[in-house]
Order: structure tokens, then sequence, then C-alpha cells
């Protein structure tokens, strides 16, 4: 995979793509990191990215022209003919893992992180092919998201994680949060590890592991429930669950 940045802040993005598994996926050949100062393509002296609104108002706006140019340049250089353009915006579609899982599958990811008070609305009508925020709250600029979202997107490319199973089992793969985990040693300053993962009754132990998810997911995140077609048990495990809230 091709991931290109579009940033104003380019060093952001040093310690972070540098580092742990994000670091290991560029080792391994899984994916290529380019980070682009969009500055570098501004078609005036002093490199100007932004200008004041029309109309009035506050803060100011980044022109079209630099990013247009930069994608425009990033394109002629890609591999595919249709990369995935992100603009990283409070605006646009919350990020998820289903989102990840989809990002994952295409070969080029553009992400365009703003700073300033917004974009020019031209960017968004004619450039970008997905809108993407990371949360309902709003952040300096876009760098963060970008890392957040490529780092949810890159642990999932083949070869990266150590355990090619390790994400099938996470939070939100599977539609539930994932259940407890215990290691060494069995006893802890009289914490015990559950019975059950000692037991070496894998049969047991993964019915543990199935009905602890489903009472995390069931205390913490209720809501991720109602897209998930419950089975039989399942639908009896919420009820033992509810009873013990009473």
């Amino acid at each position: 995979m091709q991931i290109d940045i579009l940033t104003l802040f380019p060093e952001m993005f040093e310690g972070v793509f540098g580092q742990s598994i994000l670091k290991k996926a560029t080792e391994n050949g899984a994916v290529n990191y380019h980070v682009v100062n969009f500055r570098e393509f501004a078609d005036n002296k002093h490199q100007t990215v932004d200008d004041y609104p029309y109309g009035g108002g506050a803060g100011m706006v980044l022109k079209p022209q630099p990013i247009f140019d930069a994608v425009a340049h990033l394109k002629s250089e890609a591999r595919t003919d249709r990369p995935r353009v992100i603009l990283m915006c409070p605006q646009g579609k919350r990020h998820d893992q289903k989102l990840a899982e989809e990002l994952a599958k295409e070969e080029h990811l553009i992400f365009i992180c703003g700073h300033y008070e917004g974009y020019d609305e031209r960017i968004r009508e004619h450039l970008i092919t997905d809108e993407i925020s990371i949360g309902d709250f709003v952040l300096t600029g876009g760098e963060l998201g970008a890392m957040v979202v490529t780092d949810s997107v890159v642990r999932l490319l083949p070869g990266v994680l150590g355990n090619e199973e390790s994400h099938m089992r996470d939070s939100f793969s599977t539609g539930v949060l994932e259940h407890p985990h215990y290691t060494r040693p069995a006893e802890f300053r009289g914490m015990k590890v559950p019975d059950v993962l000692l037991s070496g009754n894998h049969r047991l132990i993964d019915e543990w592991r199935a009905k602890e998810s489903l009472r995390r997911t069931f205390d913490r995140r209720p809501d991720l429930l109602e897209d998930i077609e419950l089975t039989v048990q399942q639908k009896g495990w919420i009820t033992e669950f509810e009873k013990e809230r009473k």
C-alpha cells in the first residue's frame, strides 16, 4: 500500500511512522509512507497556502490551488488510477473498524490534513473521495486524525502483525468489545486469574471469552448490540446480565 500525507507540518509524522507496528510495516514492504508539505506546491514566491474567506469571518481558509496541484502530482506518480483521496475533517464520516477494514483493501491512500479555519469548498466538491472524522470534537489540524486512521488501517495489512489472527479478535472487529486478558502470575496480590483460563479446556475457554466479550459490550457499549444478530445463547447471557443488575 502507498500512503501519501499532505500536510503543512511533515515533522509531526516522523516519530509515529518510525516506531512500532507502523515502522515494521515499512520494513517488511507492506506499506510505503510519503509525507509531503503542500506548501511546496504554492504558486507564489511566499508559498502562501491560505487566504481570507469571501464574505468575511474569522480565521483563514486553505486555498484550492496548492492542494489540487499536490494531489495531481501524487496521482501522476501512482501505480493506481483511482487512489482514495481522504479529507480529514470534523464534518466527515465517523471513522470505525468497518471503514478501516474497507480502506485496508485499497492500494493507494492520500490524506489531506488541513489547518486554519477550513478548506475552500471546491476541494470537497471536486477533489476528494472521502471525508473522515475521528470524533465529534475539533483538533488544531488533520494530522493527528490522519495518524489515527493510518494506524488502524496499516495494522490490518497482511504480514504486519506477528499473529495474523490478532486483529480478528480485536474490539469492534467482531461487532463486540474484546474479552478480558490475563497473564502470569496466576495469582497477584490476592487477585486470581479465572479458573477456566487455567483449565486447559479450550472449548470452555472459548465460551468464557465469548460470554465475557458480550458482557463487556453490554456494560460499556450496549449501542453496539443493536447491530448484531444475537444467537439463542447470547440472548440467554444478556438475560443473565440483566438479572445481575437488579
